[in-house]
């Protein structure tokens, strides 16, 4: 039988018993449709033969790529078998990199670059996180399509010209959804069109505007699925860390220093009488991508069995969140079969943005490197050396895995 079918068929089978029917997937797949009807209507699989399966195909797997992806579905199908491990080493099976602890101390920094960054208003550290948001909050949300699209629009343009030549045809339209559980999300349709969903329950702070259209359209998750035109990904896996690593570090990429800033106030803003972003920009959201940390952190104390009163109290803490925002986050981050895909944030964008930053970037021989450690003009700098756009355009165009990285 063909690998790629077996392949297909061995994540068509997984992504039925972890979603158990439920609405939500564990699988992108974009391959024949008589082999997911084939699944769809045979006798769902028990998780211990999937596990054999995987393992037979781990045998013949044609290359490294191909084996990470059929590991990490080994350990989510053992998972689903009963095998119980600590979360920490599930996710890296699963992933195929570290999943660790992310020190407090890390988190502390990341609260002194927002102190630095946000506007000087008064009110403790934690009340001008959350009023920054409010500040430049869209009203009312049903005008987001028609900013999305000039942003849209930029984010082709400076992809296009600085990292890999995109489709002149390709047509990304912005679309509200409600019901969701993600902030935004971008989808690959095929035939050069894509869609980025953005939840219409959740208020809009315009200057995430780039930060998101960057993640979820270019260079992130939608030039990535064009461009390599995989079939089948699995997203408990190396690849989809490295995919929301690139995510979260694509604005940076195309909008060095503050440009981001620069374009909103000088395209978005005024057309809605917002002030002028006067934060600096790079730097929150640099802050935004270490607190990602936290919740991976709260994963790895919900495995342990750690109270709710507890997990609430370290995201208020660490993460900065608001009451509901607590609560909501716990819902995504009690332990699941899909618990592994949090630490792609924070762990696969650290290991991306070092990837892309590191060969231009120079550090003082006593000063610790880390992604704490980096300031916004020393993202710029490295960005103008043209250091990462090859090293980007490979994340968006070749099958790599976290070890291509190291």
């Amino acid at each position: 039988m063909d690998w790629d079918r077996e392949h297909a068929l061995l994540a068509l089978r997984l992504n039925r018993l972890m979603t158990g029917g439920a609405t939500g997937t564990a699988l992108i797949y974009d391959g024949p449709a008589e082999w997911s009807e084939q699944v769809a209507n045979e006798p769902p699989a028990t998780a211990g033969a999937l596990k054999e399966e995987a393992e037979r195909l781990l045998e013949r797997a044609p290359d490294a790529y191909a084996a990470a992806q059929v590991r990490a579905m080994r350990a989510a199908a053992g998972h689903l078998d009963g095998e119980r491990r600590p979360l920490a080493e599930y996710a890296s099976e699963c992933l195929g990199m570290e999943v660790r602890w992310v020190p407090e101390e890390v988190f502390e920094q990341a609260h002194d670059e927002l102190d630095r960054a946000l506007p000087k208003t008064r009110g403790s550290l934690e009340e001008r996180w959350r009023a920054w948001p409010a500040a430049y909050t869209l009203d009312p949300i049903e005008r987001l399509p028609e900013f999305a699209e000039p942003a849209v629009a930029e984010t082709r343009a400076r992809t296009n010209a600085r990292i890999v030549p995109l489709p002149d045809d390709e047509v990304v339209e912005c679309r509200l959804v409600q019901g969701v559980t993600y902030h935004g999300a971008g989808s690959y349709e095929g035939g050069h069109k894509s869609t980025i969903h953005i939840n219409n329950d959740i208020p809009f702070n315009l200057a995430d505007l780039l930060y998101l259209v960057a993640h979820e359209g270019h260079p992130g998750h939608i030039a990535e699925s064009m461009l390599k035109g995989e079939k089948v990904r699995f997203m408990l896996s190396p690849s989809f860390a490295l995919s929301e690593g690139l995510g979260l570090v694509a604005e940076e990429v195309i909008f060095p220093g503050n440009e981001a800033r620069d374009w909103l106030n000088a395209n978005i803003l005024p057309k809605v009488g917002l002030e002028p972003i006067d934060a600096d920009l790079a730097a929150v959201h640099h802050a935004k991508n270490v607190l990602w940390g936290v919740w991976g952190n709260v994963a790895l104390m919900a495995d342990e069995g750690r109270g709710e009163a507890e997990l609430t109290g370290y995201l208020r803490r660490w993460a900065l969140a608001g009451e509901e925002e607590a609560a909501a986050a716990l819902g995504i981050l009690r332990p699941s079969p899909m618990s592994p895909y949090i630490f792609g944030y924070f762990h696969g964008w650290e290991l991306v943005r070092r990837w892309v930053t590191e060969p231009e970037r120079v550090t003082a021989p006593d000063q610790p490197t880390g992604p704490e450690r980096v300031t916004a003009p020393e993202r710029a700098t490295a960005h103008q050396r043209g250091t990462g756009s090859e090293r980007v355009r490979r994340l968006i165009t070749e099958r790599l895995i976290p070890a291509d990285l190291t």
